[in-house]
């Protein structure tokens, strides 16, 4: 297993290269002039060439390039060109509602699709299953930034009862341990906030979970079908266990494995799409964040925190890969 681990982690380094490659030589490629921006479109061509200079942007790419690799494999991220403080510091402050909207997000969308999943399977070709499965497709078709505005409109326009964005209310103050809101007001024992913040996370977390929630539901349905046809499943029938002991006991641990394949490539889907879930919402993640930076040319912010979530991805891949020995002993990691 050990070896295992490490092999995976040494093929990580090219994958990791290969990202900070793709996303420098996208950004540099893009229109627009970072110190422009800054500086406004009537400034002096002086001022803006000066500006370039300060900020090292008139040296060749692959200068460049090299100083920002070197720099990230230190831990040091660079500086922001738009507001001058160091990137890790401003991602690390918006990192942890990034994390509590995905967690809650995976959380929805994995008891959901579940839940939708294994129902499905069982009552194949019923009334459930026929809902289950076009609610499933119809989550799927559905941009999150629309799904997102639909929720608004019905939930905090129409109805009142959730709030439109942001993660607390103006009348409530948490000291920050964690960062993530939900824990920080339970360790203030403050139920009120906590009540607030788990309002404000409802609806992004359904707009920001659905699609992954749908995907979990059709690949849990598909897998469930397969394995209710095998031979164990009849013998554990045949030895007088429950209908709920077959399904729970025998069927769903051997049907995970593909369903956890989904759910660690759900992270990368969490992360993507949370740039456009924080943005309907106004949720001050590094989703919003990054746009942000893509608006301004901040060149710094958009390649550091692509490189951080790609590093997340491969480690969530790694730690699915694992789990699978957990979960099937029948596999052996080699």
């Amino acid at each position: 297993m050990l070896s295992f681990i490490i092999k995976r982690l040494f093929w990580a380094i090219p994958t990791l290269l290969g990202v900070s490659v793709l996303v420098f030589s996208m950004v540099h490629m893009a229109p627009g002039d970072p110190a422009l921006v800054m500086l406004g479109e009537h400034a002096s061509k002086e001022s803006v060439e000066a500006l370039r200079e300060q900020m090292g942007l008139n040296k060749p790419l692959l200068e460049q390039y090299i100083s920002f690799v070197t720099g990230a494999m230190q831990g040091d991220f660079g500086i922001s060109i738009i507001s001058g403080e160091p990137v890790m510091d401003e991602f690390m402050e918006r990192f942890p509602a990034t994390v509590e909207l995905a967690l809650f997000a995976l959380t929805f969308s994995v008891i959901a699709g579940l839940f939708a999943g294994i129902i499905s399977a069982v009552k194949r070709y019923s009334i459930f299953d026929y809902a289950a499965m076009s609610t499933a497709l119809a989550g799927v078709s559905m941009p999150v930034f629309w799904l997102g505005l639909m929720l608004i409109y019905f939930f905090s326009v129409e109805l009142a009862w959730l709030p439109v964005s942001g993660r607390l209310g103006y009348e409530f103050d948490i000291d920050e341990v964690t960062g993530l809101y939900l824990i920080d007001s339970l360790l203030m024992d403050d139920t009120e906030a906590f009540w607030d913040a788990l309002k404000h996370l409802i609806l992004p977390a359904i707009a920001l979970g659905t699609i992954p929630m749908a995907i979990i539901a059709r690949m849990t349905r598909a897998s469930m079908i397969e394995v209710l046809k095998e031979e164990y499943i009849r013998t554990a029938r045949a030895k007088g266990c429950t209908k709920m002991q077959v399904i729970m006991t025998h069927a769903l641990k051997n049907a995970l494995l593909p369903v956890l394949t989904v759910i660690g490539l759900m992270v990368g889907t969490l992360f993507a799409g949370a740039i456009l879930t924080e943005t309907t919402f106004s949720w001050p993640g590094i989703g919003k964040w990054l746009i942000n930076a893509v608006s301004q040319r901040d060149f710094p912010i958009i390649q550091s925190t692509t490189l951080i979530i790609a590093s997340m991805f491969v480690v969530v891949n790694l730690v699915v890969d694992v789990l699978y020995a957990v979960v099937n002993p029948r596999i052996r990691l080699s």
